[in-house]
């Protein structure tokens, strides 16, 4: 399998994990009437095709470990049970998180949830774990946060009449961190134990557990939705060609960033690799500001607090990195 040689062909893949993290939903943005729990089924789709294509030609060529096969026959059944309970925690988070969004908005929503899930991932991770300077480590998360908070209050300058937060948006956004910072560590736990099991054969079970996930989480959600009426299977077949590559390809690119991330992960550790890779609000953050003109007519403390996040999230990528030269 290949893995990376150097720390900074490792630290490049953990920057294009924030890229493709902060891009996929793009996707989403460019559907015409597709509700997203339509949307999600193709996008599910587009991971798992995405990770077995890196586990069939990455993770089972060149000299270095085992291939994803042989991997796969030999790992600890435990690595197995863990990596596929990472997906299904994982889309529980993600779906909640989309929810979460509905309710109280970009403003509410990441600071509570990825702030909690960056917070948690990196925590237990490490103490799975060790890799890597813990008081650069610390910084670097405190530099993220702040970032996320930064990201927030500029979002919420957009708005002129804040809307009510609601109790059952924190709730929503509380729980989707708590389950968002659970999946790392258990990714964690099945490179680390026993026989260990690679990141490509980690990234396929965790796509199969998110698939897994759907037909019991989205197929609720699309009955009980959090916000809106209920949404049948039956648009499905009906959204057209279109909705369903810009589905597709919104997968692709998810699981492009998170079979990175894996990789890069076994060079550096996860806690380093999940922290950099979190750095995804920015990337969104920038698809805003260029290609969707959110911040069109903003004033100048949302340009403030925008600015403040880029330069918190840079600095955070450059602590985050010196934590595992140290």
């Amino acid at each position: 399998m290949y893995i990376p040689s150097s720390f900074t062909t490792a630290l490049v893949m953990t920057i294009l994990t924030a890229v493709f993290w902060g891009s996929w939903a793009n996707t989403f943005k460019g559907t015409k009437r597709y509700p997203f729990e339509l949307f999600y089924w193709d996008y599910i789709i587009g991971v798992l095709v995405c990770t077995l294509a890196f586990a069939f030609t990455l993770g089972s060529s060149g000299t270095a470990g085992e291939s994803f096969l042989t991997n796969l026959k030999a790992t600890d059944p435990s690595n197995i049970g863990f990596a596929i309970l990472a997906g299904i925690i994982f889309n529980a988070a993600n779906l909640l998180l989309v929810a979460g969004i509905d309710i109280a908005g970009l403003a509410i929503a990441f600071p509570i949830a990825i702030g909690i899930a960056v917070v948690e991932g990196v925590a237990l991770s490490y103490a799975l774990q060790p890799k890597g300077n813990p008081a650069f480590l610390g910084m670097g998360l405190l530099l993220a946060i702040a970032a996320i908070l930064f990201d927030a209050s500029a979002y919420r300058r957009l708005s002129a009449a804040r809307p009510a937060i609601s109790r059952k948006g924190i709730i929503v956004n509380i729980v989707s961190g708590l389950l968002m910072g659970a999946f790392a560590p258990l990714v964690t736990r099945s490179m680390t134990h026993g026989h260990a099991m690679t990141p490509y054969s980690v990234a396929v079970l965790f796509a199969a557990g998110a698939l897994l996930c759907c037909f019991f989480v989205n197929t609720y959600f699309m009955k009980h939705p959090l916000v809106g009426g209920p949404v049948s299977f039956a648009g499905y077949p009906a959204a057209g060609a279109r909705n369903h590559l810009l589905g597709i390809l919104g997968g692709v690119l998810w699981a492009c960033g998170t079979c990175l991330n894996f990789v890069a992960a076994g060079l550096v550790g996860v806690p380093i690799s999940y922290a950099i890779g979190q750095s995804a609000p920015m990337i969104a953050a920038l698809w805003g500001v260029v290609v969707w003109k959110e911040f069109a007519g903003a004033d100048r403390k949302a340009w403030s607090f925008l600015t403040l996040m880029f330069v918190c999230y840079i600095a955070a990528v450059g602590i985050i990195a010196l934590a595992y030269k140290s």
